[in-house]
């Protein structure tokens, strides 16, 4: 017991947030360690409630086959494909260990997270259109991206994506690229998989309905962790040797409580989201499909416009969005205080001068909370000409938080993508960020694990550990077509994918 009369407890670990990154953590952890004692913390009554549901993401298995914003076009008209080669290879080392946690039989049936739905940009007027092409002939130059195919033939089109053809002007300039090798995850389903396999272990507690509230490091690099039961308003004190922020939108506050120097200047800007959801079965059944198209200039990544496939507890939807939107919270069954609360001395110069920075994506922001139903219809009909209002539900998506950091030349810059940040002595870290965040999660804990795990990464127990989980960790996919043509064929026949899946009606 502690001097003020709440019970203590002293796991190794603590992980805050209990979506697909502390789930992949603690899966990784207990491989490379089963001696560890873990608690998992989360303030909502179930795990993977928040960003990682799966109408709280579009479930795009980001292999930077579709998503245009991972290729930017540089000044000089070339395309940069440094973003997506990463990405693609980083997907796959995901596929690696969830296939080795199939192989191992710690987790099964695949079909109830992962299916093959393939991967399409859809681009429309003359200017796009080239870009389209300049990219595809640019990808076309990793084998990462073998099998891409490009097409500006309607016909061809119409096969592929007859909602987004038809009714379209017969003069407009189209074209699409399409890599039948996409993915569609259920990211929900796949993190409770590995939670139900962790709560056989004696060493590892979740904590549901638990809050952090406040937390500090003790003169022993330990840390101290208080920890509200929401149900019971019961507190207790929780110290362990290492601490992990995996809580979506809600680790910036918790960052911010641990004082740590690292932590100094960064800030974060919500941004929520609502999809378009098909309730017509005929509409759901003629689409097979992720769709990706060109994000509107000032708008956030996470705001790129697709009409998506989607299985979901084995049935077949379709969405289309999402529409942003602003909101004070962090977290979607957050506070409106979040961000208020979160503006420090450290970070509000940087938040200023990203603000100043982005003058197009505050304007995006306003014009996206003002719209109609009307309006939302005619974003739809971009991808979709002939959509019908009646046909489509609004429903509120995931709430995600843009990190904002200090910038030397800019002040404060608005970073997208996802991000660690950890203290050096190894002890707290934290993720902060969105997309591509759960695709990547696998490659993202073990940047985590060098970091603040330095001198067990080095030993031979672990070493081996990893590369049993993730054969391909050390090996460049970008340079070894034979392995990446390996790791595809073994991890698709594991995972049960192909490529003329039937996706259930």
């Amino acid at each position: 017991m502690s001097k003020s009369g709440i019970k203590e407890h002293n796991p190794d670990v603590v992980l805050v947030g209990a979506g697909i990154m502390s789930a992949t953590l603690a899966v990784m952890l207990k491989e490379l360690q089963p001696s560890l004692t873990i608690y998992v913390i989360e303030r909502l009554h179930t795990v993977a409630a928040e960003s990682t549901d799966a109408w709280n993401n579009a479930g795009t298995g980001h292999s930077a086959f579709c998503e245009l914003n991972y290729t930017p076009e540089k000044a000089d008209g070339t395309i940069d494909c440094s973003k997506a080669i990463k990405i693609a290879g980083q997907f796959l080392h995901s596929r690696e260990f969830w296939t080795y946690l199939l192989e191992k039989q710690y987790i099964r049936n695949p079909k109830d997270f992962i299916h093959t739905v393939p991967h399409m940009s859809f681009v429309h007027g003359e200017e796009n259109v080239a870009y389209l092409k300049k990219r595809y002939e640019a990808l076309l130059h990793y084998h990462l991206f073998e099998g891409m195919e490009f097409s500006a033939d309607r016909n061809i089109l119409r096969e592929w994506i007859p909602l987004v053809m038809e009714g379209r002007d017969a003069t407009e300039k189209v074209a699409a690229t399409k890599m039948d090798l996409g993915t569609d995850v259920n990211f929900g389903a796949l993190t409770r998989k590995l939670f139900r396999y962790l709560f056989d272990k004696p060493e590892v507690k979740l904590l549901l309905a638990h809050e952090v509230y406040d937390l500090e490091q003790d003169k022993n690099k330990r840390w101290k962790i208080r920890v509200k039961n929401m149900t019971t308003g019961n507190k207790k004190i929780i110290t362990t040797k290492f601490l992990f922020i995996g809580a979506g939108g809600g680790s910036l506050p918790l960052l911010e409580k641990s004082e740590i120097p690292e932590s100094k200047g960064y800030g974060g800007f919500p941004v929520s989201g609502q999809w378009l959801i098909c309730n017509n079965p005929t509409v759901i059944e003629r689409h097979s499909a992720k769709v990706y198209g060109k994000a509107a200039v000032g708008s956030p990544p996470m705001s790129v416009p697709h009409l998506d496939t989607r299985i979901i507890d084995g049935k077949k939807s379709l969405l289309f969005g999402p529409y942003a939107g602003f909101s004070t919270k962090f977290l979607k069954n957050g506070s409106f205080w979040d961000l208020p609360s979160s503006i420090k001395i450290s970070n509000i110069k940087p938040m200023m001068m990203a603000g100043i920075h982005n003058i197009p994506l505050t304007k995006y922001l306003i014009e996206q909370v003002s719209q109609s139903p009307e309006d939302r219809l005619e974003a739809l009909k971009e991808y979709f000409p002939l959509a019908e209002i009646y046909d489509w539900d609004l429903e509120v998506a995931g709430q995600r938080v843009q990190v904002i950091k200090k910038d030397e030349d800019e002040g404060g810059i608005l970073e997208f993508g996802t991000e660690v940040v950890s203290a050096a002595d190894g002890t707290i870290a934290a993720l902060l960020g969105a997309s591509p965040g759960a695709s990547t999660a696998v490659s993202i804990m073990t940047e985590l694990l060098n970091r603040c795990f330095p001198e067990e990464m080095k030993t031979q127990q672990w070493q081996n550990k990893l590369e049993e989980m993730i054969p391909s960790l050390h090996k460049s996919l970008a340079d070894d077509k034979a392995a990446c043509g390996q790791i595809r064929e073994r991890t698709g026949n594991v995972l049960e994918l192909t490529d003329a899946e039937t996706i259930p009606g």
